[in-house]
């Protein structure tokens, strides 16, 4: 039998000569590389390991020793090696970490799980390596989404209107042979993900994060765990003056604009900021305020209230670019994208995206800078979902920016807290979610203005509701995909041993997703037919014909919690 060290090598050759073959491709003419079959490149893994319809099995062979100091250092996100078996697939000297944000942090701070998302990097010690083609496969824990299947259905609803987005299947996972439970497996927005959808053409690739909750801080070892860390603490929650919230605890001297929480803790009200809850506006005043907002002791904005940035255009950490709200013509200006790129990109790249922002905010040439169709797709996707954990709400993060030739398109990610997973705590949540203004569906940011002012790209955007709303859910594709769900999970779910929800708290939950997607899918038929109000302020002017969400509990859906505190409303900025 051949050894994994003897694999290793033959697969290193193989794959150069892989990567040879897609350079020659680069240098080809246009008409060359659509006579070898188009822009888009069929890969083996599409049918092999996300045939949505056969679980994907991953066993994780690692020796005991580096999986539990992985664990207990996850905060880190430092690749550690392992050979990996996928389906009947084995691959060698893989590179593995720890991933996420929010999800990330709460994990680390919760001493009764180690549950970690996790990112497998095939090619991360073998250049070249992958799985069938696949450069990098993520193992989502399905943080916060007691169904379980969240992002699956999202996912499903991309892949039915025809969108630019990741694949998706459920993968049975094992370490050492040991089954440690059921996560949903994502194609990374990566190298494999660009030649997949756009073949061999020299787009870049960004991840706009103003946000920074979770690990890659600069130094430091942080455990990942209550107990305490070593070294240098990780930047938290935005690239405002509030950095390093979830530093706060150790009482370091900070950056400049970082903040040290008294008591070591981060206070109700930062969490608050983190959702969007707060009135900046009115807050200085000290009266009553609605449900959601915050009162400050004593009447004033305390220094920390104003260092964190409000919702609108200065979506939470948005500032630096992430929200791609235009500004100026300044390059330092979009920081938060540049940093956060995931190709390599130098200056002329950058120029050709602030002057892309520049004309989409003026509304000049929409189809020359943006991908319309596609964009109109993923809007519509979602604003179905509701997913207030994004661009939606206050969160300049979860999304993926590509650009080629001037061109910007927006990718998906990260959809687990869709559906009102950040509408807890809110006796009008279930409403808010169920019957979420389809008109007015970002708050975060105006990027997609022009396109919404536009009666063309609105009536295709509509358009594409209607099929999600109609055909989608209330003709019948998403009963199909959820019962299928269902039948292959229920099993796993039931008998995974580090699930974070119990399993009847998963037959709960999934059984109110499946009830609030179709409340869902009748109030966005009864707003792009005129039936319902389609826009915040119409819908805070009359509330009559709202679809009634009065027997959806939102809170059995999942809910976020850091180490054990709930997290209230992410809508209340959206409905003021």
């Amino acid at each position: 039998m051949i050894s994994c060290k003897h694999i290793t090598k033959i697969i290193s050759v193989m794959m150069a000569a892989a990567v040879a073959f897609c350079i020659w491709l680069m240098g080809l003419s246009q008409e060359v590389v659509e006579t070898l079959g188009g822009v888009e490149v069929p890969m083996a893994y599409e049918t092999a390991l996300f045939d949505t319809e056969k679980l994907m099995r991953v066993d994780i062979q690692i020796e005991e020793e580096e999986w539990a100091d992985m664990l207990e250092n996850a905060m880190a996100e430092e690749y550690y090696s392992c050979d990996v078996l996928v389906n009947d697939q084995k691959i060698c000297n893989v590179g593995i970490r720890p991933k996420g944000n929010t999800s990330l942090s709460a994990i680390a701070m919760n001493p009764d799980t180690d549950r970690y998302s996790l990112k497998l990097e095939f090619d991360h010690y073998v250049e070249g390596q992958t799985c069938l083609g696949l450069d990098k496969l993520i193992l989502n824990n399905n943080y916060a989404d007691a169904t379980s299947m969240k992002e699956a259905v999202v996912y499903d609803m991309y892949q039915y209107l025809g969108a630019d987005a990741s694949l998706y299947n459920y993968a049975e996972v094992s370490v050492n042979g040991k089954y440690i439970g059921v996560y949903l497996a994502l194609e990374a927005v990566e190298e494999s993900f660009l030649l997949r959808n756009y073949g061999t053409g020299d787009g870049k690739l960004y991840k706009p994060d103003g946000m920074q909750m979770g690990g890659g801080f600069k130094g430091g070892n942080f455990s990942g765990k209550p107990s305490g860390f070593d070294g240098e603490p990780p930047r938290h929650a935005g690239k405002g003056d509030a950095a390093g919230t979830d530093s706060a605890e150790t009482g370091q001297e900070r950056e400049a604009g970082e903040v040290e929480f008294p008591g070591g803790e981060m206070p109700d009200f930062a969490e608050k900021v983190l959702l969007g809850d707060v009135d900046f506006d009115s807050a200085e005043t000290g009266q009553e305020r609605e449900a959601g907002e915050v009162e400050f002791s004593g009447g004033e904005m305390p220094d920390f209230a104003g260092k964190m940035p409000p919702g609108g255009d200065h979506a939470m950490g948005g500032g630096n670019g992430a929200n791609l709200n235009y500004t100026d013509e300044e390059l330092s200006s979009y920081s938060d994208i540049w940093d956060s790129e995931v190709t390599d990109s130098g200056k002329t790249d950058h120029s050709r995206v602030v002057t892309a922002l520049k004309n989409i905010s003026e509304g000049t040439d929409l189809e020359k800078y943006l991908d319309v169709d596609n964009i109109l797709k993923y809007m519509a996707v979602h604003a179905f979902s509701v997913n207030l954990d994004s661009l939606s709400g206050n969160m300049a993060h979860n999304y993926y920016l590509y650009e080629y030739n001037g061109m910007l398109n927006i990718l998906p990610w990260d959809y687990n807290l869709s559906f009102g997973g950040m509408n807890q705590g809110r006796e009008s949540g279930a409403s808010e979610v169920v019957n979420d203004a389809v008109d007015t569906p970002f708050q975060g940011t105006t990027f997609f203005d022009a396109l919404l002012e536009n009666e063309t790209y609105l009536s295709r955007y509509h358009e594409y509701l209607r099929e999600l709303s109609q055909e989608y859910v209330l003709n019948g594709r998403f009963e199909e995909v959820y019962r299928g769900i269902r039948s292959r999970i229920d099993t796993l779910v039931e008998t995974d041993p580090t699930a974070l929800y119990s399993y009847e708290e998963y037959e709960a939950g999934a059984e109110m997703l499946y009830q609030t997607v179709m409340l869902r899918a009748e109030s966005v038929k009864g707003q792009i037919d005129g039936t319902i109000p389609a826009t915040d302020e119409e819908q805070r002017a009359d509330t009559t014909e709202l679809v009634d969400a009065s027997e959806i509990d939102i809170s059995v859906m999942g809910v976020m919690d850091m180490g054990g505190g709930e997290r209230k409303s992410a809508r209340a900025a959206k409905r003021q």
